[in-house]
């Protein structure tokens, strides 16, 4: 039986997995910087793994849109622009948008309760000024319309572009949402319950296309 193959196979996925995870965190919290070079030996050491994992997972990055790799010149994390915060925004907007039409049917008493526990949380973590907090709870609110959905194509663009725009969303400048997005989740959560499925599409595109202006305003900044 080919048992030590097959084990050598799933260590070498896990490695890259972790080589990837631990990279991705650093670029979009900040540790690496934009623009920063990135070399191989010096990854290697930091992470404890060979050249191999980190390549592959340098390699994702590249696909993600967060590393920039240009044979025998360079490989560096991504800089932040704003034609990123213009292309990204919308995108999400839009896709989040069509959660909401397909999800707003879907919804159950459970989700409901959710949407109205998430943006409490967001709140108080605006209220705080905790960035991390307050975007981890603004997830919450959104995936709750995006689970109800059930559409795994929606799932898979948003976990692909998620690493881009938190790495957007944490900017250093950048101010946090105000009133106008708790009111916005406001207007969402109302639309919702009334089962106005395209005003809950609406609300939550502008919404999206809200914060986006803002990340645009302090890339320019």
């Amino acid at each position: 039986m080919p048992v030590p193959q097959q084990r050598a196979a799933v260590d070498r996925q896990l490695l890259r997995d972790n080589a990837y995870a631990m990279l991705c965190g650093a670029i979009v919290d900040g540790t690496l910087a934009p623009g920063e070079s990135l070399r191989d030996d010096e990854l290697c050491a930091w992470l404890g793994l060979s050249r191999t994992p980190v390549r592959d997972a340098l390699g994702r990055l590249a696909d993600d849109g967060l590393v920039e790799i240009a044979p025998q010149r360079y490989t560096r994390v991504s800089p932040l622009t704003t034609r990123e915060a213009h292309d990204t925004f919308p995108l999400v907007a839009a896709v989040h948008a069509l959660a909401a039409e397909l999800g707003v049917p879907r919804l159950r008493r459970a989700d409901h309760a959710r949407l109205r526990e998430a943006n409490d949380a967001f709140i108080v973590a605006l209220t705080a000024r905790e960035a991390p907090a307050a975007y981890d709870a603004d997830d919450a609110f959104h995936q709750t319309l995006v689970d109800a959905s059930g559409n795994d194509e929606i799932r898979r663009t948003l976990r692909h572009v998620g690493p881009r725009l938190r790495r957007l969303e944490l900017l250093p400048d950048t101010a946090l949402p105000g009133r106008r997005s708790v009111a916005q989740h406001e207007a969402i959560i109302a639309r919702a319950s009334a089962g106005d499925v395209r005003g809950t599409a609406s609300a939550t595109r502008e919404n999206w296309l809200e914060l986006g202006a803002l990340v645009e305003r302090s890339l320019k900044a």
